[in-house]
């Protein structure tokens, strides 16, 4: 179902704000490649894991579970830094032996189940076109990728391949954030007129981000932007999971750099305006907020819902007072992202839709075109 859904939003993206025609067929049309069957593991025990990168921030939070759960196993490590890594395994004390300065020669001696993709963004076709041919399962960080080609190729390779090439987010694993698409999906709270998203924090240089992870995430190249990509993801991948998988109708972007001394090459406050046919979506993505940001409101006929970290939720009905709301629990299986990652591609649960393919290509679809409107307007 999700690959039919890939295939037909991928001819729907508007184009600055207007939305392309659909396509003449050609004459002698191209065959279409040969999709495969998810290649799913058979492995039992802990899930078998390599990192692809240690210059996301992020790559902390799986080298400390990995010390703690017993349904991890860290097979291998790859990043061309053997500095880095021993400056890291230092902290976490990790076995040198972990340590491969070759990406091929990781995944063929190690083997992995799945890898942890913790590169910069513009990396993560690289990490998917040398796991893809392996049958190597990836969690990469988010988004999946900022360019549509970027997006559309990986997306090829995997389904050639039978690989999952699934995208984290953290709002993937808050409650609040399940709990508000069932009020909406029961009726209780529908249909949604108006989504509102803020997203972002003081700023990566100011929150305490390692240089490393500044080098890649303050680089156009390497992020393909700043607040815009690193933040307006976010609500990119909620739009488009509350909207059932619609491509937006028109994409309207704009985005500003507040504090040129620290980020000179990149925005650092953006703004995205999806319009959908019965819905309009703002997303505000800043690394000016005073504190850390990361919530959702939802305005419906029926009432609204506002949805911040973990278990936050309230909600109010036309014209009532605002209460708070106990979230259902999550599904085990949508525990948190390592719990998911061993029941995904062992095909024991299926593929929740915020790291699906079908949704994160969307998403590069509509970050791309942010960033083309933005890029038209210096």
């Amino acid at each position: 179902m999700l690959a039919r859904t890939l295939l037909v939003l991928l001819l729907c993206l508007p184009l600055r704000g207007v939305a392309i025609a659909a396509a003449q067929p050609a004459e002698q049309p191209a065959k279409p490649l040969a999709e495969q069957p998810i290649q799913y593991s058979t492995r039992t025990g802990p899930l078998r894991i390599a990192i692809i990168g240690l210059v996301h921030g992020h790559v902390e939070g799986l080298l400390w579970n990995a010390q703690r759960r017993d349904d991890i196993d860290l097979a291998g490590i790859y990043d061309p830094d053997r500095a880095l890594f021993d400056r890291l395994a230092a902290k976490y004390n990790l076995d040198p032996a972990l340590y491969h300065a070759s990406l091929d020669e990781m995944l063929d001696s190690v083997k992995p189940e799945a890898v942890s993709v913790m590169s910069s963004i513009a990396d993560h076709l690289e990490a998917v076109e040398a796991c893809a041919p392996r049958g190597i399962h990836l969690l990469l960080e988010k988004p999946l990728a900022f360019s549509r080609a970027d997006a559309n190729r990986i997306a090829e390779l995997c389904r050639m391949q039978g690989v999952l090439a699934l995208t984290n987010f953290e709002t993937s694993w808050y409650a609040s954030v399940r709990e508000a698409k069932r009020l909406v999906d029961s009726g209780e709270m529908a249909p949604i007129r108006r989504m509102n998203f803020r997203h972002g924090h003081k700023g990566p240089r100011e929150i305490g981000c390692s240089e490393e992870f500044l080098a890649w995430l303050t680089d156009p190249a390497e992020n393909g932007g700043g607040a815009v990509v690193d933040f307006g993801c976010y609500g990119a991948v909620l739009a488009t999971w509350l909207m059932d998988g619609q491509s937006p109708t028109s994409v309207v972007a704009s985005a500003s750099t507040l504090k040129p001394a620290v980020y000179p090459n990149v925005d650092d406050d953006a703004t995205i305006v999806l319009t959908y046919p019965t819905a309009t979506a703002v997303i505000e993505a800043s690394w000016a907020w005073t504190h850390d940001n990361k919530e959702m409101d939802l305005f419906t006929e029926r009432g609204s819902i506002h949805a911040a970290k973990w278990d936050d939720l309230w909600k109010r009905t036309e014209n009532g007072p605002r209460v708070q709301v106990k979230p259902a629990p999550k599904p085990a299986d949508l525990e948190n992202e390592w719990t998911y990652l061993r029941s995904v591609v062992r095909g024991e649960c299926s593929v929740d839709p915020l790291s699906s393919l079908a949704y994160n290509v969307i998403v590069a679809e509509i970050l791309d075109e942010a960033r083309a409107q933005i890029a038209d307007h210096k």
